[in-house]
């Protein structure tokens, strides 16, 4: 009885919403959520625009730390090296669930927010993602005990508590306002990786029909919410073919750009692997994005500790190719690991052994940074 009430209650709950979503949404030519603010909507366009002229660089918690050193104003680890800070700053959310005052990575949360407002008035562009704990048992993002996905859905036994989850993100989304007052538009990257095994979210914790149920419930609860200011980011871990990509994904009507994430873990010089991979993956992507007039994305990437001098120029502009892709995102630098007894960063620091890579990575005419993003002007028409 109990699985035919959530079967009827998930028929109901995606039909109503994806019937009532085709009938007033292009998407051609529009984002997802039909009430975006004018801000979003300029924003969407301008990254459409930038990926006929080069890609964004980002970097994950770039203001907020680096190696040896944090929370010192104006300082990123990008900036010491280049003389540029990134175009794209990736924040994550996780900790908001349980109104923490801090996320997942220490950051305090009142600190994030002046880093977004930094970032955004200088022209940069922000990006989210949420590792936000498991619904079911408490335990953190990783912890993949059966049935968390589903028990996060309508008439779910953690129903409740998720949506209380997602109040949380929208009242401190609606906090994050430029100088004039207004919303700052952002990139939001939900349930990312959702083609691994390693988060509750992912495929193997849930069905298709369960996990576009639950990606679509989101964004709906978060727009019912006020919530208008986000671009909404598709993302997987790795796939092998376009039915694989598309097997988990919630329609063109609820998603406006398309990414995958994708590290290199085996010696360059002598592994093509990682190159290969991004090449195929990019490749099927490509052809999803061109048939739904999709941005395309390089979400995560990166080389821990960088040993290959000349990763960025080599492996990372091959990984990517002739791609037209909006921007790619190198993982944080949170420096020296004392559990694990190593260090832990994906951009270079003043002396690190890919400094000078990086800087001809910079100096590349299709990568931009922040001075590059600036003077496109993202937010104006």
């Amino acid at each position: 009885m109990k699985k035919t009430l959530f079967a009827l209650i998930t028929f109901f709950y995606v039909g109503i919403s994806c019937s009532s979503k085709a009938k007033t949404i292009d998407t051609k030519s529009s984002l997802s959520d039909i009430k975006s603010t004018p801000e979003t909507i300029i924003l969407y366009k301008n990254l459409k625009k930038m990926t006929q002229k080069g890609i964004l660089f980002g970097h994950q918690d770039d203001l907020a730390y680096g190696v040896n050193w944090k929370y010192e104003a104006g300082r990123s680890d990008v900036k010491e090296v280049t003389g540029d800070y990134p175009a794209v700053y990736g924040w994550d959310l996780g900790g908001l669930e349980k109104k923490s005052p801090n996320n997942i990575d220490g950051i305090p949360f009142d600190k994030m927010r002046q880093f977004i407002k930094d970032a955004h008035r200088r022209g940069g562009v922000i990006t989210l993602s949420w590792h936000f704990d498991n619904p079911l048992t408490g335990k953190n993002a990783w912890d993949t005990t059966p049935k968390s996905l589903t028990s996060a859905l309508p008439g779910g036994e953690s129903h409740e508590k998720f949506k209380s989850w997602l109040d949380e993100a929208a009242k401190y989304i609606l906090t994050l306002k430029d100088k004039n007052g207004k919303l700052i538009p952002m990139l939001y990257r939900p349930y990312h990786e959702l083609t691994g095994n390693w988060f509750w979210w992912c495929k193997n914790n849930g069905s298709p029909e369960e996990f576009k149920l639950l990606w679509k419930f989101t964004i709906d609860y978060l727009q019912k919410k006020g919530v208008h200011n986000l671009i909404y980011v598709y993302n997987t871990a790795d796939f092998k073919t376009k039915e694989e990509f598309l097997e988990y994904y919630p329609g063109s009507d609820y998603a406006d750009i398309l990414s995958f994430d994708n590290y290199q873990y085996n010696d360059p010089t002598k592994d093509n692997s990682f190159v290969e991979n991004c090449q195929r993956q990019f490749k099927i992507m490509n052809e999803v994005a061109k048939e739904q007039n999709k941005i395309m994305a390089f979400a995560e990437t990166g080389y821990e500790a960088i040993p290959y001098d000349k990763w960025w120029t080599n492996s990372l502009m091959k990984a990517i190719g002739d791609y037209k892709i909006s921007y790619v995102l190198v993982w944080r630098n949170h420096g020296w690991q004392e559990k694990e007894k190593k260090m832990h960063y994906y951009a270079p620091f003043k002396g690190q052994v890919s400094e000078k890579d990086f800087v001809d990575f910079y100096n590349l005419d299709k990568i931009l940074f922040e001075k590059d993003a600036a003077k496109e002007n993202l937010y104006k028409k």
